[in-house]
């Protein structure tokens, strides 16, 4: 029995629960957990970013990188990622058994991201449904989607951003388009794509945006039976009854991207699930930090603090004397070049007495303070970059062309692919990012898992349709 005007909905030729599960990132959303939400009867999504592969023993396989250049350890990392999500979907299939729909999620912004995609949908043909795809605009997917005839579902966060992808690519090959997710970029976790426009500390309503996002659609012909998948802060289906069989948004889907986490088939670590539990309101952090340059929202523990930290002992200068640049600085730094207010150069003096004597430059004509221990950790991580990213401000990789963006490598980022793989294979949860939603604290309030119960993706779709 399900929650009341919540009914199946056609996609890629299969009755399927408008449930989706969200396609989360490096290693936390795997076959397991993607198989059995389909067996559910809704959509599972294998995360096809830098997916794990498996020895014949079926230990996942660490992703050691031997080579000595950064565009040989790319083609490696290109290789693991083609790998890696061809055994996931091929895994996620079996456990369905047939029934719901296995999609992949892709990043448009992770390296190399069109020859991941062309060579994983390759060799999974007949398997996927469809490709779910965000972080940047993915103008090429239509394309690629048509090439191997899957459906695809371009992840927006605004009407606007449709209307520029349905105009210039997807109006081609409007009849596989699955869906159009609308990522909340105030309330879903991982990246997202708030604009310059938006504030992040003042959350819109997400209504109306997709109020506006659906009369786009409809303005450029696109049915109302191609759903709009509501991605962000989904919790209970009841809070949303009004967006359901409601004629002003046409048909609605839901993407749980938090809760499926904390569930028995959830590859990530029982230390990160336990974790879950203890959160508060307000213990999500939006923030920049991210080497993609966009927003993205973490649990705010020690890593995001540090990277607060780090980027608060910064200072303004300048090469040469010029305005209220009149002193040069004398710690940190080495030669005389480094101009700067007088006020700068006390608090500079100030942070090298308290162990922080290292100065790196930033992209902006700044220098941050750190340690001497951290300055080795940042310079091997930037030595060690697999090109992971498209364009990546930690590294000043770029996936294309030249290799490089032409900027100054960032120390006030962080290698995003050496800390994702770490928490999703057991690493220090207050010494890596851990992305969530923004309802995470819901768990802790919930009494579905009172008593520290975990429940099996079936037991959690069965819930979700009560409206709970």
């Amino acid at each position: 029995m399900s929650f009341k005007g919540l009914s199946p909905i056609l996609y890629a030729g299969r009755e399927v629960w408008p449930l989706v599960e969200g396609g989360k990132g490096v290693a936390a959303t795997n076959h397991a957990s993607s198989g059995a939400w389909a067996a559910a009867g809704g959509i599972g999504t294998v995360s096809a970013v830098n997916a794990d592969s498996y020895d014949p023993e079926g230990k996942i396989i660490p992703q050691i990188y031997q080579a000595l250049t950064r565009r040989e350890r790319h083609d490696e990392l290109i290789r693991y990622a083609i790998d890696g999500a061809v055994e996931q979907v091929k895994r996620a299939f079996d456990i369905s058994g047939g029934k719901g729909a296995i999609n992949i999620n892709v990043l448009w912004e992770m390296g190399g991201a069109q020859q991941v995609l062309e060579g994983v949908l390759e060799k999974t043909r007949g398997l996927v449904s469809g490709v779910t795809c965000g972080a940047g605009m993915p103008y090429k997917l239509s394309e690629i989607a048509a090439r191997f005839n899957v459906n695809y579902l371009p992840i927006v966060s605004s009407g606007r951003a449709f209307r520029a992808l349905w105009k210039r690519a997807y109006n081609k090959v409007s009849d596989l388009m699955g869906a159009v997710v609308y990522e909340d970029p105030w309330l879903a976790g991982g990246h997202n794509g708030l604009s310059n426009a938006e504030d992040p500390l003042k959350p819109e309503d997400p209504y109306p945006r997709v109020k506006s996002l659906r009369d786009t659609m409809r303005a450029e012909g696109v049915s109302d039976s191609v759903p709009i998948v509501m991605a962000g802060g989904v919790w209970f289906l009841r809070e949303w009854d009004n967006w359901i069989d409601n004629p002003e948004l046409g048909q609605i889907a839901f993407q749980f991207g938090t809760r499926p986490l904390l569930t028995e088939e959830s590859p990530i670590p029982i230390g990160w699930k336990d974790h879950l539990r203890t959160l508060e309101p307000g213990d999500v952090l939006l923030h920049r930090f991210s080497p993609t340059g966009f927003y993205s929202s973490a649990v705010h523990n020690p890593f995001l603090r540090e990277l607060e930290a780090r980027s608060e002992r910064q200072i303004p200068y300048s090469r040469v004397e010029a305005g209220e640049h009149t002193v040069q600085l004398d710690v940190g730094v080495r030669g005389r070049n480094f101009w700067v207010a007088s006020k700068d150069r006390e608090r500079a003096r100030g942070w090298a007495s308290q162990g922080f004597t290292q100065a790196l430059r930033t992209p902006d004509d700044t220098v941050v303070f750190i340690t001497p221990e951290d300055r080795e950790i940042i310079r091997k991580d930037q030595a060690d970059c697999m090109g992971c990213l498209s364009h990546c401000g930690f590294s000043s990789w770029k996936d294309h062309d030249d290799y490089s963006t032409g900027r100054l490598a960032d120390p006030r980022s962080f290698c995003i692919q050496k800390t994702l793989q770490d928490i999703a294979h057991g690493g220090d949860l207050d010494r890596n990012l851990m992305f969530a939603g923004h309802a995470a604290y819901r768990f802790k309030q919930d009494p579905f898992y009172s008593n520290n119960f975990t429940p099996s993706v079936k037991q959690l779709v069965d819930r979700i349709l009560t409206g709970d």
